[in-house]
């Protein structure tokens, strides 16, 4: 019993992560057709301006329950500057080329972003443990969890649920959702597809970093987070099916599960664990669980 509890406790908040971290690399997929590697900077961008903020702010003997305003507002200005800038400044420029060059123009933009953090901060780790701390924690059947763990599986809650009400019932959503399925009638109907673009990759790398930032005070933000995040994000939204928001959240549940699985019953199979699963899944449904119906012109 117990351990069934620790499993879909753990499965649950590891799933809550790594949908947070993902959603907005499969929102820009499913719009602008990207597969942006450098999704990983953005998370790890988020991490380090959170961690930042939150150790310059506790060193005065603030009150630490400031610090929840800190994180989203530092998620928020480190996504949209640099996501801004990405798109605006390079991104722009390479649309309507071939998939792959853009696969190796994000690869290129990760690499960048990986050394910017190191001069901004420095490769020493940063520690900021104090709003998880600060809120304690909850026994669940005698086990003891962060109460801030059950905070961020909330967040992701909140986030696919706005994501979804966002394009299923806003008009806006509507006409993205046009976008999504034929660009050139988009632009015909006089729909402003740049726009759309831009406010995708925006949205999309804000989210990165938001996953960044409320991760940062379980963990120490140190230098290859950006790495370790991009390949979890990419086995989960291979898993959901490329460009679906359900996808991802679903495909990010089943990865929590089998990795807290493997590691309550069988903690060697934890490395290799998420792996198997996808080629299970992609064995299967080759283009995973929930992919976009994609459209062929003739």
């Amino acid at each position: 019993m117990l351990n069934a509890v620790a499993i879909a406790v753990d499965g649950l908040g590891f799933a809550a992560w790594l949908f947070l971290s993902s959603v907005g690399l499969t929102l820009i997929y499913g719009v602008m057709r990207i597969l942006n590697i450098a999704h990983g900077g953005f998370y790890a961008l988020g991490a380090y301006s959170s961690a930042w903020a939150i150790g310059l702010y506790t060193q005065t003997g603030n009150t630490i329950a400031l610090t929840y305003l800190i994180i989203p507002i530092a998620a928020l200005i480190a996504g949209v500057a640099s996501g801004l800038l990405i798109e605006r400044g390079i991104l722009k420029f390479m649309y309507g080329r071939d998939e792959v060059l853009m696969v190796l123009v994000t690869y290129a933009i990760f690499l960048i972003l990986e050394d910017v953090t190191k001069l901004i901060w420095g490769t020493e780790s940063y520690i900021s443990y104090q709003p998880a701390y600060w809120l304690g924690t909850i026994d669940v059947f005698g086990i003891p969890y962060t109460i801030y763990k059950f905070l961020i599986i909330g967040v992701a809650l909140s986030v696919g649920l706005a994501l979804f009400l966002v394009l299923n019932k806003t008009r806006t959503g509507k006409l993205l959702l046009v976008v999504i399925e034929d660009r050139e009638v988009s632009s015909a109907l006089g729909i402003n597809v740049t726009k759309f673009f831009t406010v995708t990759f925006v949205v999309g790398a804000t989210l990165g970093a938001l996953g960044g930032a409320l991760t940062a005070p379980e963990i120490s933000v140190s230098p290859g987070i950006s790495a370790e995040i991009i390949v979890m994000a990419f086995a989960v939204i291979v898993i959901g099916g490329m460009g679906s928001i359900g996808g991802a959240m679903i495909g990010a549940l089943i990865v929590g599960l089998a990795r807290a699985a493997s590691v309550h019953i069988y903690p060697p199979a934890e490395l290799f664990s998420i792996y198997l699963v996808m080629a299970a899944v992609l064995a299967v449904k080759p283009y995973g669980l929930f992919a976009l119906a994609e459209g062929r012109k003739i």
